[in-house]
């Protein structure tokens, strides 16, 4: 299929096979965090990121730490599943560890985790879909230690909503741990990983290419750019190409 067809617009993701939705990468400003949230027809992804010497925690659901509530949490254990038996009471490391780490790197002072599971996940878990309903979670970061504990006032809410996506981009993007940030963003976006891209070509969601970008640094200027969608094809330096969406404010 023709590289052009893998920017249209993400109605015609469909047509790539298995439908995949996201939540793109999403602000937690609060904590000083990023989350996001890929599905698939079996599997979900998730992508977290935040201080790299601090607690940091996703909850589901819109009651916060209610009894039953179900979250990932990662900390200086090795457990990363976690249940709530109310707020003010420490979580409790699920029996069964349903999700997989898959990436935990540094990067300065950022930590970024990829971890999957199955929609499902275990017994007392928090059940995904793969289509484009929201989201609603809860977050805190214990700032500067990584045992759980008290996140004082870095936390809060938010509802994540999803659109369907390009399957194959997503999914390479994740995969080979690059992802940009801010999104969305308003003057420049950067990327973790800068060091394995080679260029970047730009397009509208309408699939018109607007211009290609030779990677000098981690950062790409956007202030240019009307606000709306657009879709960033990354040239990695080993030939593969990934897909990410960008949201222009």
């Amino acid at each position: 299929m023709k590289k052009i067809l893998l920017t249209l617009s993400m109605a015609a993701a469909s047509s790539l096979g298995a439908q995949f939705f996201s939540t793109g990468t999403v602000n937690l400003p609060t904590a000083s965090m990023t989350v996001k949230i890929v599905t698939n027809p079996t599997t979900v992804t998730l992508t977290v990121t935040g201080d790299s010497n601090s607690m940091l925690g996703i909850g589901f659901g819109t009651n916060g730490m209610e009894a039953g509530a179900d979250g990932f949490i990662y900390n200086s254990s090795s457990n990363r599943d976690y249940g709530f038996s109310g707020v003010g009471i420490a979580p409790t490391a699920d029996p069964s560890q349903d999700w997989t780490v898959t990436s935990n790197t540094v990067s300065g002072s950022t930590r970024t985790i990829i971890a999957t599971r199955s929609l499902a996940g275990g017994s007392g878990d928090f059940a995904l879909t793969n289509d484009n309903t929201s989201i609603d979670i809860f977050y805190a970061r214990r700032a500067g230690n990584l045992a759980i504990g008290n996140h004082s006032s870095l936390r809060d809410y938010a509802t994540l909503t999803r659109t369907s996506v390009l399957a194959t981009g997503e999914v390479a993007a994740e995969n080979k741990n690059i992802m940009l940030y801010p999104n969305p963003a308003k003057e420049t976006v950067s990327f973790n990983n800068a060091d394995k891209i080679k260029s970047v070509d730009i397009f509208e969601s309408t699939g018109r290419k607007i211009r290609t970008v030779k990677m000098d640094g981690k950062e790409i200027n956007v202030s240019d750019l009307k606000s709306g969608n657009y879709y960033f094809e990354i040239i990695l330096k080993d030939g593969s190409t990934v897909f990410e969406k960008l949201i222009k404010e």
